[in-house]
């Protein structure tokens, strides 16, 4: 009797570790960790960076524009949301086209332009034109031309600002920009917007080119190239994907969020000498254009002021960034003038 007693216990209990093994308790999660959901080229972190600078600008109005690290799951140490050369005093600071930061609102290209003595044309070629370039980005840009550094954003984030940089140099010549949308939440590619701790925002960049003569020698396009090396935030590894050269992230969520710390990032490294004019952009995908709607610059006047430059109705610039405006947050574009 004690031992049929023994024995339906000795079964019962079986029967239930069975069940819990069935039900996942007790037994080893066979559920994939995010990461390894993910088999592209780029390193992945995770959550928020090490904030090395809480900002790097003082701007009245404007957003903190922080420096930081993430460590990838792979051990490499990655600067978010990108490398720059901001507080490089040998790097030259663009000119003011608009820009509340510093109170220097012109109100048409002629009267900045009229407002420069001629000290800020960087000499890339002793022979050479000088040309004017008219820049708006969201939110960051450092210029190259031939690999010669010619200017620099002079806001990192906030308030929205554009430029003019002036450089001689021989036709042809090769422009290069590394473009830059900052993060409030250091590593997640994201800022407090719209009622959210976590929203992405957008970055996207035009610019016009004109001669000595003011005549238009080249507009922001399709025909530029566009790489993409920082991207995030991402709540699921499994949305990205590589084609070719093209790193997607099409098919992932840009919701807003008030608890994003867990959320991913991707990086690439950015090759040596893609400043260049003799570096080999032919496998980098062309640069996507995006309306001025979906950059929403109808409201900012560091654009509206010189729409008879960036919308010219002849040569009309179109913004550019990567496929992704949103979740792209660093990416270098290069075209040559011929």
């Amino acid at each position: 009797m004690i031992y049929l007693k023994n024995t339906l216990l000795l079964f019962v209990f079986a029967s239930l570790t069975m069940t819990a093994c069935k039900n996942g308790q007790n037994s080893k999660n066979t559920t994939p960790d995010n990461s390894e959901t993910y088999t592209g080229s780029a390193s992945v972190s995770q959550g928020s960076a090490t904030v090395l600078t809480e900002n790097i600008f003082e701007c009245d109005r404007g957003r903190e524009a922080p420096i930081g690290t993430s460590t990838a799951t792979d051990g490499s140490e990655w600067t978010v949301p990108a490398e720059v050369n901001f507080t490089n005093e040998s790097f030259p600071f663009a000119s003011d086209l608009f820009n509340p930061c510093t109170k220097v609102e012109y109100t048409s290209a002629d009267e900045a332009l009229a407002a420069l003595d001629g000290t800020d044309v960087i000499e890339v070629d002793t022979d050479g034109e000088i040309i004017t370039a008219y820049i708006f980005a969201d939110n960051y840009f450092e210029m190259y031309i031939n690999g010669i550094e010619v200017g620099k954003d002079n806001v990192p984030f906030t308030q929205f600002n554009s430029n003019i940089v002036r450089f001689k140099v021989k036709t042809p010549f090769t422009i290069a920009m590394k473009l830059v949308d900052w993060e409030e939440n250091s590593g997640l590619g994201s800022e407090a917007n719209r009622g959210q701790a976590f929203h992405p925002g957008d970055g996207g960049m035009v610019a016009v080119f004109k001669n000595s003569k003011d005549d238009i020698i080249a507009t922001t396009n399709s025909a530029w190239k566009a790489q993409t090396f920082y991207t995030a935030p991402l709540k699921d590894l499994s949305c990205a994907s590589e084609e070719g050269s093209l790193r997607l992230s099409d098919a992932c969520s840009t919701e807003n969020s008030n608890d994003g710390t867990s959320y991913y990032a991707l990086h690439w490294k950015t090759p040596s000498n893609w400043e260049s004019a003799d570096f080999d952009d032919s496998d980098w995908p062309s640069a996507t254009e995006f309306s001025n709607n979906t950059i929403g610059v109808d409201n900012k006047p560091a654009y509206t002021n010189f729409i008879d430059v960036f919308d010219n109705n002849e040569e009309d610039a179109q913004f550019i960034w990567s496929t992704n405006v949103i979740l792209d947050n660093e990416v270098l574009v290069r075209y040559t003038v011929k």
